[in-house]
């Protein structure tokens, strides 16, 4: 008569264990970025470990947000979706409130905390990621069978997007609706009906691209830098000098001669340069591999929390693991020159209190997804073993209620949905 009771008791005492190779691959990169801030910022300021400093600063912090955020379960953050866009809202708004907003160079991008200025924009990535994930969870099935479903989170990232553009931010918005089109078709969307949006958004984001001189100045110097060496191709034309310096092996650490202020912003976004210079084609195909793994490992832990009907964890696991996939491209595709000058950090590695802040909460993030997904796993091992053990005989019927952990627990395998008839979502409808 007890059997279920002492079931769901051990059951609740499970724990998980946080993924090494995440772990592993996060710790590198961060050591990483210590050691190359130190090494390209040390001539950048009259204390030559301000900037490194700053940056342990930041990290340290970072780390205690990252700890924070693996010790909180899923459910609570999912519990507050709503906030979390209207956070979002906010955050974009503040940058106008006279007094607090903060203009560098023309842009309305961070807000004055007094110790630091933070940008904005980095919160809303992790904010949105979580809220769109909580959207997919609850609308999935609708979000492949209807248009409003799938328009609707469309809509919202429309907004946060016209919000940056007015700062502005193009890098950042580009970002932002990459992502969301890439959780979206990871969620199951109807790939045929997606082809719309897309196909109406992209000359739209062609026309704001090109419509502001700035921006068309970098599309042509991108094309031939050598043109304007001294002028619009000055930062890329630096960079491919300093990564072409490097060649196989580098010319060794703290070497670099591109970051004694021939290089612009080089402990930021310009740091992928001298990691070419100083550590070579070795040290760059060790910061790809590190990034593919890490990128890697949150696809394939995303994958299993679907498998395992943890659809909430696996959504976010493919949001964060898009961003940094994404942005790490395109900050190491600008100091190749194969991408458009874009103000984007390398994830973990780039000097910046909000980059290092928020990119360790989405590290965060992954980690107790991975977490939560063992947890599951020798959840589901352990009702196998006691489901067996039973043997052939019938189990006796208990006329008591479900103890509402194991009722809990099964409603987290089975997942939730607004249809009575589920059409999960799958990887053979991408193909």
């Amino acid at each position: 008569m007890n059997d279920t009771p002492r079931q769901a008791t051990r059951l609740e005492a499970i724990g998980g264990r946080f993924d090494p190779w995440l772990l592993g691959a996060m710790l590198a990169l961060a050591s990483l970025g210590v050691v190359m801030v130190a090494s390209a910022s040390i001539y950048q300021h009259g204390n030559p470990f301000y900037y490194l400093v700053r940056h342990g600063m930041f990290l340290v912090a970072g780390a205690g947000l990252a700890w924070w955020v693996m010790r909180t379960e899923l459910k609570s953050i999912e519990a507050r979706n709503h906030l979390l866009l209207l956070g979002c809202v906010v955050l974009l708004l503040l940058v106008f409130v006279p007094g607090l907003g903060v203009s560098v160079k023309g842009a309305h991008r961070w807000i004055n905390l007094g110790v630091s200025n933070f940008q904005v924009v980095e919160a809303v990535k992790v904010f949105f990621i979580v809220w769109l994930a909580s959207y997919l969870v609850r609308f999935r099935d609708e979000v492949n069978a209807t248009w409003a479903a799938m328009l609707k989170p469309l809509g919202v990232v429309v907004v946060l997007v016209a919000l940056l553009l007015m700062q502005p931010d193009f890098g950042s918005s580009s970002l932002l609706l990459a992502i969301t089109a890439g959780m979206l078709v990871l969620g199951g969307v109807n790939m045929p009906r997606m082809f719309g949006p897309v196909l109406v958004g992209l000359p739209i984001l062609a026309v704001i691209a090109i419509a502001e001189p700035y921006r068309m100045r970098r599309l042509t110097s991108f094309s031939d830098p050598w043109a304007d060496p001294f002028g619009s191709g000055y930062q890329l034309t630096n960079a491919l000098m300093a990564i072409g310096r490097g060649e196989w092996g580098g010319i060794g650490l703290g070497g670099s001669v591109l970051k004694l202020n021939y290089l612009p912003e080089v402990h930021t976004d310009f740091i992928f340069s001298v990691i070419g210079e100083e550590l070579g084609f070795v040290g760059v195909c060790l910061v790809v591999a590190l990034y593919a793994l890490l990128v890697g490992r949150a696809f394939v832990i995303g994958l299993r929390c679907v498998e395992m009907r943890r659809h909430f964890a696996g959504y976010i696991a493919f949001g964060v693991a898009l961003w940094i996939g994404m942005q790490s491209f395109v900050s190491m595709g600008v100091n190749l020159g194969l991408l458009p000058t874009k103000g984007l950090t390398l994830p973990l590695i780039s000097s910046g209190g909000s980059s290092i802040l928020m990119t360790c909460v989405a590290m965060g993030l992954l980690l107790r997804v991975s977490y939560e997904l063992e947890r599951t796993q020798r959840q589901v091992a352990l009702r196998g073993e006691v489901i067996q053990g039973a043997g052939d005989s019938p189990a006796p019927v208990d006329p008591r209620p479900v103890p509402a952990a194991t009722a809990s627990f099964s409603q987290t395998l089975r997942g939730t949905s607004r249809l009575q008839q589920r059409v999960e979502p799958t990887f053979e409808r991408i193909a």
